[in-house]
């Protein structure tokens, strides 16, 4: 995500000295440098000409104090304006005082709109809303199917049926959230590979039948600036409520993400991280702009890990750990939470410094695929204590899993090294586990006040 923008700022950025003033003259190559920066990222000439000219005139006069460089101070003005480029704080999508609430889905075709639908209904039900899904895109061939599909794996229910018209079947569908208890309707509207009267005045219909309290337009970040010229036309019919930017763990450059906020004025809600239903993430502008400037993104990697672990898991995890007790079968369990929060590649990003550390180097996804299989090759009692695994029960071990001898020679010293350092983590008052521990309970109850 970013890469190329990232690393042509960090390039950009790298051209701004200067003493102890910032002037027109030490910053004039560098701010050049992020103007083409932006423009290669696809980012609309008017937003890029109008982000120098603020970052210039926010920049200029200021007195470089302290230890501070010049560079410094200017990748902070960068970071505020980006921020403010996308929209400054979160928005939340609507909830209706009398339930349902209705979200229409609106976009054109291969833009990953069904997908889309699903993972809000799965992201809302998380939430622990009662959400139900409607195919009134009657259009696409199997576009009905992909839909059930998908919420079968959710369960959650789709109100679909037979040749029945997109407006009478959105209509149906809150009627029947009303008699059912369901407190969301999602609608999937119909797409067209390109705008057409058609289409737009069928999804101007559903909106004037069905009255949505959300109209969410979803849009492909790879297009680029046709993502931010489609979205300009879909506002000028429909005046929609909030962006949903997909595919963007595909899109590098990120204009469109820089970009449609500012065209068209209306907030980025969600964004898609990958074509797993878990793979959605509420748009935070200021966490953006530090993956964008390579500062990481901690507070996102803490809360995926707080979807996966909780504070009972991570208090008997401790336990064991005091105990010397962590065994193979509980770093198997670990690896599949991790693998549940997404890619490897993803995940180390989002740590500060990853980011350009990682930029040229291949992480090997499937590394935690063989330490998987290469534990499920072993029996219970292997899993529980390593000493038991001496030559033939590797030899076994190998063959059972694909893998070589070495491999689980290598996985069985890192597991070693692991149970060291554990055990040196819990020495001490509290221990650094501990402390943890404590850390994640204070944050979850600053989670609660704020929710109360």
């Amino acid at each position: 995500m970013f890469e190329n923008l990232s690393s042509k700022l960090e390039a950009a950025i790298k051209q701004i000295r200067g003493q102890a003033k910032i002037t027109e003259e030490n910053v004039a190559d560098g701010l050049r440098e992020v103007r083409r920066a932006l423009l290669d990222a696809d980012v609309n000439y008017h937003v890029a000409k109008k982000f120098i000219y603020d970052v210039k005139e926010k920049a200029v006069g200021q007195e470089v104090k302290g230890k501070i460089t010049p560079g410094q101070l200017i990748v902070k003005i960068i970071h505020d304006e980006l921020v403010e480029l996308m929209g400054s704080s979160k928005t939340d999508i609507a909830r209706a005082s009398q339930p349902p609430t209705v979200i229409m889905v609106a976009g054109l075709q291969g833009s990953g709109k069904t997908t889309f639908c699903a993972k809000l209904a799965k992201y809302l039900k998380n939430k622990g809303r009662q959400p139900m899904l409607v195919a009134a895109d009657i259009y696409r061939p199997a576009a009905i199917q992909q839909l059930k599909l998908l919420a079968e794996q959710i369960n959650i229910p789709v109100h679909s049926v037979e040749n029945e018209k997109p407006v009478a079947l959105a209509q149906g569908a809150v009627d029947y959230a009303r008699r059912f208890a369901r407190d969301t309707v999602i609608i999937d509207t119909a797409g067209r590979l390109t705008i057409d009267e058609e289409m737009m005045t069928e999804v101007a219909n559903i909106k004037e039948s069905v009255k949505p309290h959300e109209i969410l337009f979803v849009c492909d970040a790879m297009t680029g600036q046709d993502a931010v010229n489609t979205a300009k036309a879909f506002n000028e019919r429909l005046s929609f409520d909030g962006v949903v930017l997909t595919k963007l763990d595909g899109d590098t450059r990120g204009g469109a993400a820089l970009s449609i906020r500012s065209v068209v004025e209306k907030p980025i809600k969600f964004i898609g991280t990958g074509e797993k239903i878990d793979n959605l993430e509420q748009f935070y502008p200021d966490r953006i702009a530090s993956r964008i400037l390579g500062m990481g993104d901690v507070l996102t990697l803490v809360e995926k890990a707080q979807q996966q672990f909780d504070e009972k898991e991570a208090l008997q995890l401790e336990q064991k750990i005091r105990k010397n007790e962590f065994t193979l079968q509980d770093f198997l369990e670990q690896i599949r939470q991790i693998k549940k929060m997404g890619s490897l590649r993803d995940l180390l990003g989002m740590l500060p410094g990853m980011d350009r550390a990682l930029r040229n180097v291949n992480v090997d996804e499937k590394a935690l695929v063989r330490v998987e299989a290469m534990i499920q090759s072993m029996t219970p009692k292997e899993r529980s204590n390593v000493r038991l695994i001496n030559g033939s029960r590797r030899r076994r071990i190998a063959r059972g899993s694909g893998t070589t001898v070495q491999d689980v020679n290598r996985l069985l010293k890192q597991f070693d090294d692991m149970q060291k350092m554990m055990k040196r983590m819990t020495k001490g008052k509290g221990g650094k586990l501990g402390m943890m521990r404590e850390m994640q309970r204070n944050a979850s109850q600053q989670r609660g006040k704020r929710r109360r």
